[in-house]
């Protein structure tokens, strides 16, 4: 490696892109190509970067593994900071395995770092977490014992774990101190200001309360019947009734949630359930067969009692019940909740992640641009999508081993 190239990748080890890119800007060398697709990345350039990238692993020769694989890891992240999520990782773990068969192990640890990422955000906690566990950030650069810490901390929060996520945010804080990585700083600091901000809202007597995500774990431990509107599926103790499959079932169960401690009366829990305002008695036929199911789901935890007016929930052992909402509720929460981020998101990548089909998200899509929640960038296969206002993602990318 020459100097202006070993200088380069200093630089972008230290956040610092436009000094790399002195270096490295009118050069046409395959380390020189790769470098600046590196750089790009950090300036939000996407699309650029994933072309020099390319351009950079297919100079470089057959006989240099090392360097090919580095170039496969960074186009990874670039994906991910595009939000392009098909297809499967098998590339970035072969190109893991070569960089340990090279004794490359930051750069191997920063390829399952973003395979790590990627299942976090397509929802596999189960499987990110056994990835995770995997990860040995002992002895490793603090850069890369920040972002393992962030990873951890994510892991941590869609699980409901506050007090693990903030240990995991206190590592992050102090290693990202330590690697004086101006963006890595300021991504910590955007997870700890996300531990404060509501993460649902509690419905009762048409009043709304926000709650902060420990509030929310604390009711969900409370022993109480919870109706979870964000995970779809009812709680009380030990006991868990997924719903998120059975729409049907979850509003009428959010309805009498809603309505409790007194009853709801069958035209209202039609028109909940059913999405009607004239019920014949096809409707109240229904009901009575949809109300059998959820007595029998919810039998460990409540009782689903008629009355004479219509149907009321009664909680078991005593227990009250607190109906948990998103903090944006609709059809289009889902969306919203991916889109917030800052990145931009394909329409593909949105499909694979709310496990929809992709005309469905279009149809979403289109009607949040219309009310001003989300914007779109380009055309065709290369529009994205967007939450206004554009928060920012930090995207930092090692490909040198001179880190």
């Amino acid at each position: 490696m020459d100097s202006l190239i070993n200088a380069a990748a200093r630089a972008l080890a230290t956040g610092d892109v436009l000094g790399a890119l002195t270096h490295v800007a009118l050069r046409e060398d395959p380390p020189a190509l790769a470098l600046r697709g590196i750089a790009m990345a950090q300036l939000g350039e996407h699309a650029r970067a994933r072309e020099l990238l390319r351009r950079a692993a297919r100079d470089f020769g057959t006989h240099e593994s090392l360097a090919r694989a580095r170039c496969v890891v960074a186009e990874a992240e670039v994906a991910l900071a595009m939000r392009e999520l098909g297809g499967t990782p098998k590339a970035l773990t072969a190109a893991a395995a070569t960089l340990d068969e090279h004794g490359d192990s930051g750069n191997a640890l920063w390829a399952r770092l973003i395979l790590v990422r990627r299942t976090l955000l397509l929802g596999r906690l189960d499987e990110a977490a056994s990835l995770l566990a995997e990860i040995d950030a002992g002895g490793v650069p603090p850069v890369l014992a920040a972002v393992a810490s962030l990873a951890g901390a994510e892991l941590a929060l869609r699980t409901l774990d506050t007090a693990g996520a903030r240990a995991a945010l206190d590592q992050a804080s102090a290693a990202a101190g330590r690697a004086r990585v101006g963006a890595l700083i300021a991504e910590v600091r955007e997870a700890f200001a996300a531990l404060e901000r509501p993460a649902a809202r509690r419905l009762h007597d048409g009043h709304e309360q926000p709650l902060r995500l420990d509030e929310v774990e604390s009711l969900l431990e409370s022993g109480a019947l919870v109706i979870d509107g964000c995970r779809h599926g009812a709680k009380a103790g030990a006991d868990w009734v997924p719903l998120a499959r059975r729409p049907v079932l979850f509003n009428l169960l959010r309805a009498l949630g809603e309505a409790w401690p007194g009853d709801l009366e069958r035209r209202r829990l039609i028109a909940h359930a059913f999405r009607t305002r004239d019920p014949d008695d096809s409707h109240r036929v229904r009901l009575r067969v949809e109300m059998g199911r959820l007595r029998a789901l919810l039998a460990p935890m409540a009782d689903v009692v008629a009355t004479a007016e219509g149907f009321a929930l009664r909680p078991r052992g005593g227990r009250s019940v607190v109906v948990l909402a998103p903090p944006i509720d609709g059809a289009e929460a889902s969306l919203l909740a991916l889109l917030s981020d800052g990145a931009a998101w394909s329409t593909s990548a949105l499909a694979i992640a709310l496990g929809e089909s992709q005309r469905t998200v279009q149809r979403a899509l289109a009607e949040l641009e219309q009310g001003g929640r989300a914007r779109s960038l380009g055309r065709g296969r290369s529009q994205r999508w967007l939450s206004p206002p554009l928060t920012g993602f930090t995207t930092i990318l090692m490909l040198t081993a001179a880190v």
